[in-house]
């Protein structure tokens, strides 16, 4: 299918999504300032990709660590030098408007478990950290109702702990998806049997879309400018998706270090991650990004 294609099925679930919307969501758009500056072309960012944080050895492995084992992450790049950065500082750079400070960092947590909440809050506060936190909509949504429950082992953050975050300018928001983080369906951003690549682009859409329109209204007009693919599942049709819906980054599971060019701002999608599992001491995993 050509771009041009790919273009009108996007906009047709955009409206959709929208039009089933539109009476409870509020929108906005937050435009930044430009200023430029030209001292560096390329900057090496390394990603880390965390998930759950469990007080727990029995419960740690490849996706969940112990607070301990973040502290300690955080106490590295602290002393190493790094800067963590947010996502407006990324685009600005690939919009060609600022510079980066010398080691920047990218630090990601996917799935908005509540003990980010409860453990990776406090210390991205402590050290002066910041992170982009991808959350499901499904689950956020699940999580805010008044009955429910906050357990560190299944949870998930409610809007309300997302304000407060939000507030205190340590974290941005990624787009999970709203329902598509789940096996029984498809797995991720795949497309399934059966399904014509028309139908595979609305239903794309549509989900994020919504998530999209979700955001705005329960964070006060927050507009989320980061993709992260659900299991890192992606393709060229997601990746014209991302644009079309006015994402500026978005976020793969491929291991690698990313190689960012001032001016160009197609350097800042499909961004490679390092999964931090349990079992490896910090300077083991840290050679990954440095080497």
């Amino acid at each position: 299918m050509e771009r041009s294609g790919v273009k009108f099925f996007i906009c047709i679930a955009i409206l959709v999504s929208f039009a089933a919307s539109i009476l409870s969501l509020g929108f906005s758009l937050d435009v930044q300032p430009a200023s430029a500056t030209v001292e560096s072309t390329t900057v090496a960012l390394p990603v880390i990709m965390y998930h759950s944080i469990l007080d727990s050895v029995s419960k740690a492995g490849k996706y969940t660590i112990t607070p301990a084992v973040l502290e300690q992450d955080f106490q590295y790049l602290k002393k190493q030098g790094y800067t963590a950065v947010l996502p407006d500082d990324l685009i600005a750079y690939a919009n060609g408007e600022r510079q980066l400070p010398p080691k920047p960092i990218l630090i990601t947590f996917d799935d908005g478990y509540y003990n980010n909440y409860s453990y990776a809050f406090p210390l991205l506060k402590k050290y002066d950290m910041k992170a982009v936190i991808s959350i499901v909509g499904n689950f956020t949504e699940q999580y805010s109702e008044k009955e429910a429950i906050m357990n560190n082992n299944y949870s998930h953050l409610s809007w309300t702990q997302l304000k407060e975050m939000l507030s205190e300018g340590v974290i941005a928001i990624g787009n999970h998806s709203y329902d598509m983080h789940r096996e029984q369906t498809r797995i991720g951003f795949c497309r399934v049997s059966n399904e014509s690549e028309q139908e595979y682009i609305f239903n794309i859409t549509q989900d994020v879309a919504h998530m999209q329109a979700l955001c705005r209204n329960h964070l006060d007009g927050y507009e989320v400018k980061t993709l992260t693919y659900p299991y890192g599942t992606y393709n060229q049709i997601t990746e014209e998706i991302a644009e079309e819906l006015g994402f500026s980054i978005t976020l793969t599971c491929y291991e690698k270090i990313n190689i960012l060019t001032f001016g160009q701002k197609d350097t800042i999608y499909s961004l490679g991650r390092f999964n931090r599992p349990y079992g490896i001491t910090t300077y083991e995993f840290m050679q990954k990004l440095e080497s």
